[in-house]
C-alpha cells in the first residue's frame, strides 16, 4: 500500500479508527472536514492531508472510501464527488447502505468508467481502531483485488461476496440476525429483572449455555458494572439497518412476522425518545418498559 492514495470521508466513531489505519500501513491519506474536528486534526497530525473540497480530494486520491451514516449520505456524497471523478477512480462504500441504491449508483459511476464498490463491516470501534473488521464486498471481479488491498488496511478478513450490491445484501441479512439478538437479549433482561432473577447470576449460567454470545457479554458484562453503554450501536441506527433489511426482503416477499417484531420493537424505542441512546442501554431501569 506504500504507493496508494486514499482520500476518506467520514472520519467519525468508526472512520477515525480506519483511516489512522490507513496512515500506519504506509499509504497517503486525504480526508475532508467533519462536523467534529477533533478526529480529523488528529489524522493531519499523523500525517494525513486535510483537502478543503470534494474536488481536492478526489485530485489527491485513486480510492475513495466513505464511511457515512446512510443511504441518503451516500448518495450526496457520491453525487458531490461525481464530477470531480475520473475513470480511475474506485469508490468503496463502507457504510450500511440499501442495496438497491448502490447498484444504481454502481450503474451510474460504471457510465463514466469509475468504479464503486460496497464493503460494509462487521465490527465497531474497537476493532476499527485495532484493524480487525471484517469487509462483505460486493464488487466487479476485476475491480475485488484493488479494493481488497485498500480494505486489507483496516480489516482483518475481507470477503467478495458478488457484483456491486452483493455487500450490502450480506451484511443486511447479518445485521438482521444481530439486531434480533440484541432485542431478545433486551427484553429478556427486563423480564428478569420484573420477576426478581439476579443479572448476575443469570449472566453467569447463560456463559455455559448456548445463550452466550459477543452480543451478550458486550451488553452485560459492563452493565453489571453499571455501565449501560457497552454495546456501541444507537437505537436510531439499529431501527435504520433493519428497516433497510425490511425494505429488502419485502422486494423479495421474505419478510417475516418475527422480522416485524424485531422493527416494531425499535420504532417504539425510538418513539419513546431512545434513538439516540446505545442499544444496551434499552435494558437500563431508567429507560423505561413501553418498547418491550
Amino acid at each position: 500500500m506504500t504507493e496508494s492514495r486514499i482520500g476518506f470521508i467520514g472520519v467519525g466513531l468508526m472512520g477515525h479508527g480506519m483511516a489512522a489505519n490507513v496512515l500506519r500501513a504506509g499509504g497517503g491519506l486525504a480526508v475532508i472536514a467533519h462536523r467534529n474536528r477533533a478526529p480529523v486534526a488528529d489524522l493531519v497530525g499523523q500525517g494525513a492531508h486535510e483537502a478543503k473540497t470534494y474536488a481536492e480530494l478526489a485530485a489527491r486520491s485513486d480510492t475513495i472510501i466513505l464511511c457515512v451514516t446512510n443511504t441518503p449520505a451516500v448518495e450526496q456524497v457520491v453525487h458531490a464527488l461525481r464530477d470531480h471523478l475520473e475513470p480511475h477512480h474506485l469508490i468503496i462504500d463502507t457504510s450500511t447502505s440499501d442495496p438497491a441504491s448502490t447498484e444504481r449508483l454502481s450503474q451510474e459511476l460504471q457510465s463514466r468508467g469509475i468504479e464503486f464498490a460496497d464493503a460494509p463491516l462487521t465490527g465497531g470501534a474497537q476493532q476499527a481502531a485495532e484493524g480487525v473488521l471484517c469487509a462483505m464486498v460486493g464488487a466487479r471481479d476485476h475491480i475485488f483485488g484493488r479494493a481488497e488491498s485498500a480494505l486489507s488496511a483496516f480489516c482483518s478478513s475481507v470477503i467478495h461476496f458478488g457484483p456491486p450490491g452483493s455487500g450490502h445484501r450480506a451484511k443486511l441479512i447479518n445485521n438482521y440476525l444481530v439486531m434480533a439478538m440484541v432485542v431478545a437479549i433486551t427484553d429478556t433482561y427486563r423480564v428478569a429483572r420484573r420477576a426478581d432473577v439476579d443479572w448476575g447470576k443469570l449472566f453467569g449460567a447463560m456463559k455455559f449455555g448456548s445463550n452466550y454470545s459477543e452480543a451478550l457479554r458486550r451488553i452485560l458484562e459492563p452493565a453489571l458494572e453499571g455501565d449501560f453503554d457497552g454495546y456501541k450501536f444507537t437505537v436510531a441506527n439499529a431501527l435504520k439497518d433493519i428497516s433497510y433489511y425490511t425494505d429488502f426482503a419485502d422486494q423479495r416477499q421474505l419478510t417475516s412476522d418475527f422480522a416485524r417484531e424485531v422493527e416494531r420493537y425499535l420504532e417504539q424505542a425510538v418513539a419513546d425518545g431512545h434513538g439516540d441512546l446505545m442499544l444496551s442501554r434499552l435494558i437500563d431501569p431508567a429507560s423505561g418498559d413501553s418498547h418491550a
